[in-house]
């Protein structure tokens, strides 16, 4: 363990919480990483119909698919059977982890992927939905709900047995980033975004687009679903300087999370997972939002970064393996 990593477990042992200003205006939550499905949006109505996704020989209706108490299993000869919090959760609010992590852990734009993460992280995260330390900035949104929901249902056995199993994984490379001054126009759906079918382009800007490649196939919640990440050009080059040198704003990232960033003992993998998650956690970090034992941990990580450096650093970590 490196010498930064035992300076911030000091910290982390030592410092509470530190209270952090409101975002001004300017600085607001963006709302491409915090997208809030419109109260208006009508979701796909169920025709009953069985759905199928490639390499799988099994179905489920639109409804099956949606239940927050029942976790399509499209490819159960991939991962060990999936405990019983995992695959059916308990009613009335302990919703499956399988529905919103997926049967395997990948996870999503909207939410967490959670394979291959240290068991103990795992529960430290989940105590710090249940105490009320880990929020969001835009509480609007469902996925914090359902997890601050569930995590103060569930007991220490069933989080314990949750985290075992998803950290029993290993997370597959799912994201595909492209560095592009222009993007397809997208729309809110799920807490996420999507292709807008046939509207055109528009500039990229400062923002990252991450969008289901096969968005049918992630409704469907397939763990084999893969993910488009549009990002501005020369993200990826300023972020892995940031990681590797801090460039003046910030902490390397290796000496707690790894030299590839696939995570460090207690530390998690940031390599190869969502950006769009990435940059709300920087986001909440430096806010005040993500509070816990883990916020004192970063607080020097992310003091200084402005959207632009959450941008580069999580289109950078994405591009890497897992």
């Amino acid at each position: 363990m490196g010498k930064y990593c035992l300076i911030l477990l000091g910290v982390w042992a030592t410092l509470l919480p530190v209270a952090t200003p409101a975002p001004t205006t300017a600085d607001a939550p963006p709302s491409w990483a915090f997208p809030v499905t419109p109260a208006n949006f009508k979701p796909e109505p169920d025709d009953g119909k069985l759905r199928h996704v490639p390499g799988s020989n099994l179905a489920y209706t639109l409804k099956q698919v949606r239940d927050l108490f029942a976790a399509p299993d499209w490819h159960p000869s991939e991962h060990p059977p999936m405990p019983g919090i995992v695959a059916q959760g308990r009613r009335p609010d302990v919703y499956a982890c399988g529905v919103c992590h997926r049967a395997d852990g990948p996870g999503g734009p909207e939410n967490s992927s959670l394979a291959g993460l240290p068991a103990a992280y795992i529960e430290q995260q989940v105590a710090a939905f249940k105490s009320g330390a880990r929020n969001s900035s835009v509480m609007q949104r469902k996925p914090p709900q359902f997890m601050i929901t569930a995590a103060k249902a569930a007991t220490t056995a069933e989080i314990k047995v949750a985290a075992a199993y998803f950290s029993s994984l290993k997370l597959r490379s799912n994201i595909r980033v492209v560095e592009a001054s222009s993007v397809p126009k997208t729309y809110i759906t799920g807490d996420h975004l999507a292709l807008a079918k046939n509207a055109g382009q528009e500039p990229l800007g400062q923002r990252i687009i991450e969008v289901p490649e096969d968005l049918q196939q992630f409704w469907s919640r397939d763990t084999h679903a893969r993910f488009v990440v549009y990002a501005p050009v020369g993200s990826i080059r300023k972020g892995k300087a940031l990681v590797t040198s801090g460039a003046g704003k910030t902490l390397p990232c290796a000496g707690c999370h790894g030299t590839n960033l696939q995570g460090l003992g207690p530390f998690p993998g940031i390599a190869g997972r969502s950006p769009s998650y990435f940059v709300r956690q920087l986001y909440d970090f430096k806010h005040g939002a993500r509070k816990g034992a883990s916020s004192a941990v970063m607080m020097p990580t992310v003091e200084k970064l402005n959207i632009d450096d959450m941008i580069a650093l999580a289109a950078y970590a994405a591009s890497l393996p897992p």
